[in-house]
């Protein structure tokens, strides 16, 4: 009982770190993530930080897989109680958008600023990176590609660049709406990407009008 114990509560408190480190780096990046801060903001002591990760690679490669997760859970898991194909799509998009407008993380997005941060370092965190961000993009051209399959999108859409147009508009309503217009950048990605689904939909009626 004491052995399962002690696991739970290093269970709980690298999750704790993972969460934090997740959120501090929406903001400062990868590599901006320390150990003062980041044993500050969960609350353990940076003993206990030490007992999770020797290195700072080691860690920032367990963010990229916690921040997979954290978006598994809240965009992709909701999005799956809507109908396979071009309602799952959209339920997809829609999601993601309300992953920010309810400020999950205080610099909005993980992933873009880890983009950004990293396209041009190479190495570990840069391929681990890759990773996550081109499986989030080909469970999208999967999504496109069952839409086609079932007749809801027209056989002439190629999955791939459909799935691309999906992502990148959901990355513009990032740094539109923390440098422009917060509001409007929501509203014109989740336009965008509908209008878009209808115009290529064999049914648009399976898709809201707006």
């Amino acid at each position: 009982m004491t052995t399962d114990g002690r696991k739970l509560r290093g269970q709980r408190s690298r999750e704790a770190i993972l969460d934090q480190a997740v959120s501090l780096a929406s903001v400062d990046g990868l590599e901006g993530l320390t150990l003062g801060r980041l044993a500050a903001a969960a609350g353990v002591s940076k003993s206990g930080f030490f007992a999770h990760w020797t290195d700072k690679q080691h860690l920032q490669l367990d963010t990229i897989d916690w921040a997979s997760r954290q978006w598994r859970e809240r965009v992709v898991m909701p999005a799956r109680t809507a109908a396979p194909g071009v309602r799952r799509l959209f339920a997809l998009h829609e999601a993601r958008l309300r992953f920010y407008t309810d400020r999950v993380l205080p610099g909005g997005c993980f992933f873009f600023a880890a983009q950004v941060e990293f396209d041009d370092r190479p190495g570990p965190v840069k391929e681990h990176l890759a990773q996550a961000v081109t499986f989030w993009l080909d469970y999208l051209r999967a999504q496109v590609e069952r839409a086609v399959g079932l007749g809801e999108l027209d056989r002439s859409v190629d999955p791939a660049q459909l799935a691309f147009e999906i992502d990148a508009l959901g990355e513009a309503a990032v740094t539109c709406s923390r440098l422009v217009n917060q509001e409007l950048a929501f509203v014109h990605s989740r336009r965008a990407v509908l209008q878009r689904l209808r115009a290529l939909s064999t049914n648009p009626n399976l898709l809201p009008e707006d």
